[in-house]
């Protein structure tokens, strides 16, 4: 799959940044019985996000005007990169954030009242790790192993070498963008490589190499959505609605439904086709999704051990500076009573 490098941090020049400040209308105290009264207007609720294929959900379900047909009013703040719609998030300018779990995590220590509260996809087999004579993580000890110095792609690495007791202080670690990394591998200057599409496929065919691991059907990296903690307690029913909507747009993207991926397409400035492979590289969660797996404690591949696994990291890696206690990240109430 194709991925979308705006997804990892990487500005693209494809749609103009729009910042955008909450602005609630007022709700009229006068009697409802008055003739002129006027209708109380719902109020707003603002969505930051970013090219990913992964939130195609929530392009359809704008695009369709499935939000007011549900009775909310959102409003779209479009970024260019995550590290904008962070920023903007944690400056109280965005309601509900479309970030990864990483980020989540990252913020939530900045934050404490930040939740998530809705899984939106788990990368499924778009990000890997390359190598050249590598039959298993063992054969990792010793070896050169470039990776960009960023949580998920930190938290890939580390789940392979664990497999064979080791960590990043067995290989030599270089520092190096997943672009960079998979050219460095093409021309057989390193071992090993963490990359994503579009690199990771061409590298390994071009090297002589190959894949020796990938987040197919794992829960490794995941994108989630975040709220404050006050917003789930104040407007429930809003972010109820609002995932109802979600869940729409997903079921026609995990259809296939040409509209759809049309309106995914333009988003993300490539055609359907690439779309559509795009899409093939994500897992989309639907509710019915967030119930039966990544909100199940009872799923091998539940959202909570990704969300503590990245908590760790974090803390490990000196990402953040004290451990996070896993009830402190995410509030799966909204998911449960929708």
């Amino acid at each position: 799959m194709v991925k979308f490098p705006a997804r990892r941090l990487i500005v693209l020049a494809l749609i103009s940044l729009l910042w955008a400040v909450a602005c609630s209308p007022q709700t009229s105290t006068t009697s409802s019985s008055s003739p002129s009264s006027p209708t109380p207007q719902p109020q707003v609720l603002i969505s930051g996000i970013n090219p990913w294929p992964g939130y195609s959900g929530h392009y359809v379900a704008l695009q369709k005007d499935f939000f007011s047909q549900e009775g909310i009013k959102v409003q779209e703040t479009f970024f260019q990169s995550a590290t904008e719609g962070i920023t903007a998030f944690l400056a109280g300018k965005v309601d509900v954030g479309w970030v990864t779990s990483g980020d989540a995590v990252q913020m939530i220590s900045k934050d404490p009242s930040i939740r998530m509260f809705y899984v939106v996809d788990y990368s499924n087999g778009s990000d890997g790790i390359l190598g050249h004579n590598i039959n298993s993580p063992k054969d990792m000890k010793g070896k050169t192993v470039a990776r960009e110095n960023i949580l998920f792609e930190k938290v890939l690495l580390r789940s392979y070498l664990e497999k064979g007791g080791l960590t990043e202080q067995d290989a030599i670690v270089r520092d190096l963008t997943a672009a960079d990394a998979a050219a460095a591998f093409a021309a057989k200057r390193v071992d090993a490589a963490v990359s994503y599409e579009p690199w990771l496929t061409k590298a390994a065919k071009e090297s002589g190499g190959k894949i020796i691991f990938t987040t197919k059907d794992t829960n490794l990296i995941a994108d989630v959505l975040v709220v404050r903690q006050k917003l789930i307690e104040s407007r429930k029913a809003d972010l109820q609605a609002y995932v109802r909507v979600i869940d729409k747009g997903v079921k026609l993207v995990n259809s296939g439904d040409e509209e759809a991926i049309k309106i995914a397409a333009q988003k993300l400035g490539v055609t359907p086709e690439e779309a559509k492979e795009q899409i093939a590289g994500v897992k989309i969660f639907d509710l019915d999704s967030n119930k039966s797996i990544a909100f199940n404690l009872n799923h091998p591949n539940n959202a909570m051990k990704n969300f503590e696994l990245t908590a760790r990291a974090a803390y490990d890696f000196k990402i953040v500076p004290k451990p996070l206690e896993l009830k402190s990240l995410y509030d799966d109430s909204i998911v449960k009573s929708t």
